[in-house]
């Protein structure tokens, strides 16, 4: 399909939604004809702005593109939750109907707490995102760990999305809590970045700080491809990062030995054939006297490959844990896991929420993460 009819076809179904929403509520709120005009152009502006948010990555540089970006993304998640309360409000609405309890004041005040809801949700859920992640402690029980790797602990991040809205300044806040955590190793684990390297270069430049006595580890995820992987694996490297395509390290304490494994995202293949993830690769010609397999794989659907390839745990991200409702439904209709730790065979998966966010800066119901992965004795 081409761009300029898929642009038609969303603004088309912006539209409808809109003219939908504004038929629901405007009717029962009574504003009078100039309140009514207003209520109109509001959501006109809105089907505008919409759009905007959704090619926010891709806007030119302009004194007044981040501002114009903003917007959009905010106006994104306003939508969201203003089309979703729109439609429980009808669902609410055909309960009390069919029970012969509706009334105008009840059409009324309902219409009036929708988009009231919608702009708590938002605020809310603005504050939820644009803090700084919390860290969250996993403890992984491996059968048969030695004891020189009891504590071993992985900082994990994912899914910050640096780009129209996310910039240095957030970025380096999530690196100096990373840093403290003192953690043996850190992993990446995909979507880092909403943008090219010539436009984000400098916001992500705090990479370079990230330490770790046994390494700093990145893999692609999805977003990557969208924004010219090549480039960003290059760039990543240049930090001092080591990115991990279908590849392995081995680390040692005393006599006990780990693996930490990395593969490409799972739908890479579709941009660069030679980027398959296959976990099996990644792990091909390890030493035979390693003790414990980590896999870091973008998305959690990657699990049953790499459970067949003898891993131990996989850390996974990609979901953002849904973000905000009803989002949070729909993940589990491609995804395995929404979030936390599960289990695929003999091996465990720990799916992360997201150290930052993907478009709308909202959290809600999901909220950001910065996790501590530490092994365990089972």
């Amino acid at each position: 399909m081409r761009p300029s009819r898929s642009f038609v076809i969303l603004l088309s179904l912006l539209v409808l939604l809109q003219v939908y929403i504004g038929m629901r509520l405007l009717p029962d709120l009574a504003l009078g004809m100039a309140g009514n005009i207003a209520a109109v152009l509001a959501l006109v502006l809105l089907t505008v702005l919409v759009p905007v948010g959704l090619m926010s990555a891709s806007l030119r540089r302009r004194r007044w593109s981040g501002m114009v970006a903003w917007a959009g993304l905010l106006s994104m998640g306003f939508f969201s939750s203003l089309l979703v309360a729109t439609l429980l409000r009808d669902l609410v609405l055909l309960g009390l109907m069919a029970a012969g309890l509706l009334s105008p004041a009840i059409g009324r005040g309902s219409a009036l707490a929708v988009p009231l809801v919608a702009a708590g949700v938002t605020l809310v859920g603005f504050v939820n995102a644009r803090r700084v992640a919390r860290v969250v402690r996993v403890d992984v029980p491996i059968a048969r760990l030695p004891p020189e790797l009891h504590g071993y602990s992985i900082a994990q991040i994912s899914d910050i999305h640096v780009g129209p809205t996310i910039k240095r300044a957030f970025l380096n806040a999530i690196v100096n809590k990373v840093n403290a955590l003192g953690a043996d190793a850190i992993a990446i684990t995909g979507d880092l970045v909403d943008g090219s390297v010539q436009r984000l270069s400098l916001h992500t430049q705090p990479l370079a700080r990230l330490a770790a006595p046994d390494g700093v580890y990145f893999v692609t995820g999805n977003h990557e491809y969208y924004s010219g992987a090549e480039e960003w694996i290059a760039e990543v490297r240049r930090l001092g990062v080591t990115v991990l395509l279908n590849q392995h390290v081995v680390r040692r304490r005393g006599s006990a030995a780990l693996m930490i494994a990395g593969v490409a995202d799972y739908t890479a293949h579709f941009f660069n054939p030679a980027h398959r993830s296959d976990p099996r690769a990644a792990a091909a010609g390890a030493p035979q006297d390693v003790d414990v397999r980590v896999l870091l794989a973008h998305q959690p659907r990657s699990a049953p490959e790499a459970a067949a390839a003898g891993f131990h745990l996989q850390l996974s991200g990609h979901t953002h844990g849904g973000q905000f409702f009803p989002w949070n439904l729909f993940v589990p209709l491609q995804q395995p896991f929404v979030a936390g730790l599960k289990r695929v065979r003999e091996m465990w998966v720990y799916t992360s929420r997201g150290t930052g966010y993907w478009g709308p800066p909202k959290r809600f119901g999901a909220p950001s993460e910065i996790t501590l992965v530490r092994l365990v004795p089972q």
